[in-house]
């Protein structure tokens, strides 16, 4: 199963992430099937590509909590 979620970059206490879908069974830092967008905490910057999220979920890609909290807030 196709999960979308965060993928952890960056340094400690420096951190960011990227948007990814990737399959379940992949570790923490395993191989991203596409990168959907990123969000960078510190710098509140949040980017999401629509389309690709789209195509995803089409597939029956599953969101995390922490993924779908950040649609959320990018929809408002």
């Amino acid at each position: 199963m196709v999960k979308i979620r965060l993928y952890r970059l960056g340094v400690r206490k420096k951190a960011f992430y990227r948007i990814v879908a990737i399959e379940d069974s992949q570790k923490a830092s395993g191989v991203a099937l596409e990168i959907i967008g990123y969000w960078h905490p510190s710098k509140d910057a949040l980017e999401i590509d629509k389309e690709k999220l789209d195509k995803w979920l089409k597939k029956g890609a599953q969101v995390t909590k922490a993924v779908k909290e950040l649609i959320d807030k990018k929809a408002k």
